[in-house]
């Protein structure tokens, strides 16, 4: 009984992994499930400062929704969307969502009106969010990941 239980909770478990991670079930060497947007980061000219950045990302709490390192929550890093592609583009997101402001808006992003944050501070905030990068293992890296996967392709015996 305790082996059919255990069976059960690694086929659980397994199939968790083929949703999240596609490639994990196929020994594929990516990198984690990228959500929908553009996996490759911005390459566009930063004039921001990074340091002055991070320190404004912290203070607005960016991190609270963003994650420390822009890997976690609503993630920057494998989703870098138009809205990160360029400073300008970065900026009219923050001041078009401000200045619009709907009744029921569709995130829960908080505004930010040229009066709450300065072009040259979202500017040092969008120099800071470029340098986040990846630090996600590859799949085959993961001992725990390999073991389930492993014990998973053993045929069934009760």
């Amino acid at each position: 009984m305790k082996r059919a239980a255990t069976t059960i909770s690694v086929c659980a478990a397994v199939a968790l992994v083929v949703v999240v991670c596609p490639g994990a079930a196929a020994g594929q060497g990516q990198r984690g499930a990228v959500p929908a947007g553009n996996a490759t980061p911005p390459t566009s000219p930063v004039t921001g400062n990074a340091a002055a950045g991070k320190q404004l990302y912290f203070g607005y709490t960016c991190y609270g929704c963003h994650g420390y390192n822009g890997e976690t929550g609503r993630a920057f890093v494998g989703n870098w969307s138009s809205n990160l592609a360029s400073e300008e583009n970065f900026i009219r997101f923050l001041r078009g969502r401000a200045n619009v402001a709907p009744a029921t808006p569709s995130t829960s992003m908080p505004n930010f009106a040229e009066t709450t944050m300065s072009d040259k501070q979202a500017k040092d905030i969008y120099a800071y969010i470029r340098t986040f990068k990846s630090t996600a293992p590859e799949l085959k890296d993961i001992p725990t990941l390999n073991a389930i996967i492993k014990a998973a392709s053993r045929p069934y015996k009760p």
